[in-house]
Parts: C-alpha cells; structure tokens; sequence
C-alpha cells in the first residue's frame, strides 16, 4: 500500500492506514481536491439539529457533505416526540456506499444511537482511511431529551473517544461521559476536558494496540503525524519517500507522541455564566474561548453545527484549533443574525446556517442583477472623518446617498467585528431605502451577517473565486487592480466590477503607489469588466477623469472629497454635478 510518501506492505490497522493517508493531498485523478465531510448522525424532521444542521453548516463553509442516517426522529420546536433507529446493517451498508466511492476527508459523528451502530462506524473507518474524525457524542439534545442510553456510555470512552482527533461534549456530556461528574464552573470544565483527553482521543487507543517494539513515523513535510506502528509477525517494511524520517524505537508506551488528539468542552449551558465560554485542550494547552452570548430561544442544533463546521474547516485543511475557532465565530454569527427570527411555536427554535432567511417587508431590497452604472458616484467612508466632523456613520452615507451617491462602500479597519456589524445594519436601511447598493470592504463575515449587497476586496485580500463561493451569485464583487493581469484574474474569479488605481495620491491609503491616467486607461482598455477609478480623486481632477473617454470606465469612487468635509450632503451635490457635466462617453 502506497499513498502520502510512505510504503508499508501487509495489512494495516485503522491506526496505521490513518497515519499513511492523512498526508494526501491530492485526489486519484490528479485533480483539485474537493474538501468533504461525511455526516454519520440522526435526521431531524424539524430541520434544526443533526444531519440537516450539518447539511447546512457545509454548504455555508463551502464544503461537500455526504451523509449517513442512523436515526429517524420526530422532532419539533416543542421537543422529540419519537426516535426510530436505522437498523445497524443499513447503517453499515450506508458507511460502505460513501466511503468506497468517494474521497471522505473528514467523518463527523453525531447520533449514534446503539453499541451497534458505534461499531458499525469503527469496522469502516479501519476498512477505509480519512483525514479526521471528530466525534460530537450526542446523548441529550439541547432541548433535553435523551438520544442515546446509558448502555452506550462505555462504547464510546473505550472505542469511539480514542478514535477521535477531537471530541465536543456540551456540559451534560462530558458529565456523562465521566460518571455524573458536576460541571458548574468553568475550572470544572477545564478538569473535565483534562480527563476525557486521558481517555483519548487518539493516543490510548494507539497505547493499546501497539507492543513493546514499535516504530515511529514522523511526516516532516506536514509536521502533522507522529504514531508509532506495531510490528507484526511478519513485519512491516517501511520505505522512505519525500523527505520522511522513519526509525526504530525503544521509548515507553507514553513518549513521543505530540498529536494526541483534542477536546472542546462546550459551556453554552455552563449556569451563571455571563459569556459563551468553551475549553480548547490539546493535551499541553488550555485555551478559554470566549464570546458574547447572545439572548436568543433560537438554539436548536448549535452542538451539531460547531461540531460539523470543525469538521469542514479541517477538511480544508485548517489546524484544529483554526478550526475550531472559526467555528465558535461561525455559530455566534449565526445566533445573532437569526434571535429574532420564528419559526415554531415551542421555547426553542432553530436557527439561519445560510444568514438568508430575515426580510424586511418595510424596506427596499435590491433583487435586481448588478447594474455597472451604479459605479458613476462611489462614496467610500471613513470613520475616522466622520468623528472628525462629529456625525455618525448613519448620518454620513444618508447626506452622501440624498447628494447623488450611487453605490457606497462601508470601509473600517480600526472597529470591533460586532460595533462594525451593527452599523452595517443600520447603514443597510438608509441605502435599502433610497435603492442604492451597500457593499462592505473586505469583511465578507460582516457582508455575510448583515446581508449586504456585496464586499469591496484587495490584492491580498480573499482570491475573488472564494469570495464568489461564500457570498453566491447574486452579491456583488469588486476587486482592487493596477494591472492587466490583476483585472483579468478579477474576471476569472467571477467579480462584478474592478476598482482600479490609485490614479492620484491619496493620504487615505499608505503606501499605495500610483499608476496616473495613463495606468488607467491601459486597464480599462483591456479589462472585460467595468472599471470605478480610486485613488486621490476630487472636485478638482474628477472631471479630467472621466473625460479620457475610456472603455469601460463607469465612475469615480471618492472619500476624502465627500467625507473630510463638513457638509458631505453639499459636497456630493457638487461633485455629482460636475460629473454630469463631464461627456457621457463611457462606453
């Protein structure tokens, strides 16, 4: 068996397949690797929790998910009113379909509702190699009811928890999963994940199947794998191929062994507790994370989604506490842009994975397709001027939009995550209203919280084609350039419009050089896409601009100009007047 760079021969144990295919990186056609999750766990008929959360949490992240249904609920907002298992051979008939057909990065487990069951998933994944397994051990649903029984404890401490590379017990979990153990304090949280990484993930269960003459494997190229594999009667022969180091051992059974797994101990129910505070222990650290809980009843399948979106953000190759991290952010942006939503009369309703579901019926929402002539008067503000000048962000865009801005771009680089959201917001109403389209610089997260328009990106921000798979077809993105080459790739990636310049200097950009008219003229030329000039643009030189008569020029964007002024209504009169005056000639 060859794959990642390293050859043994004989049959391999799960632990021993996984260490050779966790460095693949390629798929067996040679081409670009899909990152895919497979989702073993329970259907939910509400669509809130289980294999339907993990369904949509995927597709928000821009991950493949296939499935595998090992439970058929009833289940609302009221609560489960019935649990059907899948008998365990269809289960393990549904395992073999997947993972002997498609290349599986990551398996997550959620519902597994029999010793059966549990068993059926192990007997796969030593029969078929993934990258990861995370393993949210669901017993109880957030409403309270019992999912899995008592008899299965013991299952998953000496079989499935070693198996993981991380494990996501809420507070009642990890009390399960450590005989009743009370978790009222967040040390008591931090003792417990102490505890259930002794039980595994990963490492005791390497401990146990491996004798006292074993050999160490360690990945140099991805610094990710360090095991030891048991010899065999008949050996394993191991050849060493892209700078791999293998050598044999004498250490003791708990050397040596740095990748041991993981444990995320959720405290969303931890009592008292004014934040959302979850413990991250990787076996050397505790890591304390921390986030603003937010007041909502919306909270069913918050479990299974931060435990399927770690698993999407390993299967795109994020280390795991990036993972995790990303995917506590993923759930409070998701919490906070859905706790006013209804759906359901019970106490506890679900919540908007793809931050589409909220309307307005009071305002105006844009439905039309981009429209290159919204470029003709960008404004792009400035928080920094506008304190300067004493108004709010609000006030600042309402005078710039009642002046004859067409399109403006909220820029704010110096602002907490949640202040910058809610201004969003509130900023969204004022541009929805007058029918002007909102687009956020850079922070497709705020885009994507607040349902802007669109995002406004740099050279070394986001590639345009990733920002295209998160945001969707119908949002509009634009890309800064200064060459032809940029603006070509600008179109390959699937922006709306580029952004090109900085035409003249600017003091609101440092250390942006300037291409001139000349540069400009070149991309636009050449550009497949409409152009916005930027850079240092003013009463003073926007006519001179717009009259080269170039193709593809649509517009200036402006910043200083509008916003380092005292009256930015009176100014984007002005200046929306001298472009008038300009020859219409864009072409």
């Amino acid at each position: 068996m060859a794959y990642g760079g390293v050859i043994l021969s004989n049959s391999l144990s799960f632990y021993q397949k996984r260490i050779v295919m966790s460095s693949r990186v390629l798929e067996k056609n040679g081409g670009a690797s899909i990152p895919h999750v497979l989702s073993v766990a329970g259907s939910d008929s509400g669509a809130g929790a289980g294999i339907q959360a993990d369904l949509k949490t995927c597709a928000a992240r821009g991950v493949y998910c296939s499935t595998v249904i090992t439970a058929v609920t009833a289940q609302n907002t009221v609560g489960v009113q019935a649990v059907h298992a899948v008998p365990e051979d269809f289960v393990a008939q549904q395992l073999k379909s997947v993972l002997s057909d498609m290349q599986v990065d990551v398996v997550k487990s959620g519902m597994l509702p029999s010793v059966g069951v549990v068993k059926a998933l192990l007997q796969s994944l030593t029969e078929f190699s993934v990258r990861a397994l995370v393993v949210d051990p669901v017993m109880v649903s957030t409403s309270g009811d019992v999912l899995a029984g008592p008899s299965i404890l013991s299952t998953f401490r000496e079989e499935l928890l070693p198996m993981a590379d991380i494990v996501t017990p809420n507070i009642k979990e990890a009390s399960a999963l450590l005989g009743g153990m009370r978790l009222e304090t967040v040390a008591d949280m931090r003792n417990a994940a102490e505890l259930l990484h002794a039980l595994g993930p990963r490492s005791s269960a390497i401990d146990k199947v491996l004798g006292d003459k074993t050999v160490a494997v360690t990945t140099c190229k991805y610094n990710y794998l360090i095991a030891r594999l048991q010899k065999v009667s008949c050996d394993i022969h191991v050849q060493v191929l892209y700078g791999c180091v293998v050598y044999d051992t004498g250490f003791s059974l708990g050397e040596n062994l740095s990748q041991k797994g993981n444990v995320l101990v959720k405290g969303g129910d931890l009592p008292g507790s004014l934040d959302a505070v979850d413990i991250f222990f990787n076996g050397e650290h505790f890591y304390e994370l921390r986030s603003s809980r937010i007041k909502t009843h919306n909270t069913h399948g918050t479990g299974c989604t931060l435990a399927s979106c770690i698993a999407a953000e390993l299967a795109k190759g994020s280390p795991m506490l990036t993972a995790v991290r990303v995917a506590k952010r993923f759930v409070e942006t998701a919490l906070e842009y859905s706790k006013d939503i209804l759906i359901g009369n019970g106490i506890q309703g679900p919540f908007d994975h793809l931050l589409r579901l909220k309307s307005d019926s009071h305002s105006f929402r844009r439905k039309d397709a981009f429209n290159p002539s919204d470029l003709f008067l960008y404004a792009v503000t400035d928080s920094g001027m506008n304190k300067k000048w004493g108004r709010s962000m609000e006030d600042a865009v309402a005078e710039a939009i009642q002046g004859g801005a067409t399109i403006v771009q909220l820029r704010e680089k110096d602002v907490e995550t949640r202040d910058f959201l809610e201004t969003t917001k509130s900023c969204l109403v004022v541009c929805r209203s007058h029918g002007v389209p909102l687009l956020i610089n850079d922070r497709i997260d705020v885009a994507l919280a607040s349902d802007a328009d669109g995002v406004h990106i740099g050279q070394s921000d986001m590639p345009a084609t990733v920002a295209r798979t998160l945001l969707g077809p119908e949002k509009i993105i634009g890309v800064s350039c200064k060459t032809i080459e940029q603006a070509q790739q600008a179109w390959i990636g699937g922006a709306d419009y580029i952004g090109c310049g900085g035409v003249y200097s600017t003091n609101t950009k440092a250390n942006n050089p300037t291409i001139g008219l000349d540069g400009l003229k070149t991309v636009c030329s050449a550009s497949k896409l409409p152009v916005v000039a930027i850079g240092g643009i003013n009463a003073s030189n926007a006519g001179i601009v717009m009259q080269m008569r170039v193709p593809n020029l649509k517009g200036v964007a402006v910043v200083s100009a509008l916003f380092d002024r005292e009256n930015v209504l009176v100014e984007t009169k002005k200046l929306h007047a001298l472009l008038m005056e300009a020859p219409s000639k864009m072409q």
